[in-house]
């Protein structure tokens, strides 16, 4: 399976450096590139099967700061959870 293949090794991803910030924290309307997502290994293979792999552009269409969030990513909106968007990390644009 092409899925297995992209899951393994996800443990080096999600390593919070100085500049990222959380996918959460974007205004409606900023941008942000994907540097990888964090957390367990179910929710990590769940963001890269949903295109959130390194170096994609993400626009965020909807943040409330509370509840799901919408984002578009590879011309594709994407409503996410407010615990799922919390574990990409993005840098800013």
């Amino acid at each position: 399976m092409r899925l297995r293949s992209k899951c393994k090794n996800l443990e080096e991803l999600g390593q919070s450096q100085p500049g990222q910030t959380p996918l959460s924290s974007l205004k409606p309307g900023e941008r942000g590139v994907v540097v990888g997502p964090s957390g367990g290994r179910g929710l990590m293979c769940r963001m890269v099967s949903l295109g959130f792999t390194s170096g994609v552009e993400v626009t965020v269409v909807q943040n409330f700061g509370r509840g799901p969030m919408i984002v578009t990513v590879r011309d594709t909106q994407i409503a996410l959870g407010r615990g799922e968007a919390l574990k990409v990390l993005v840098e800013a644009l």
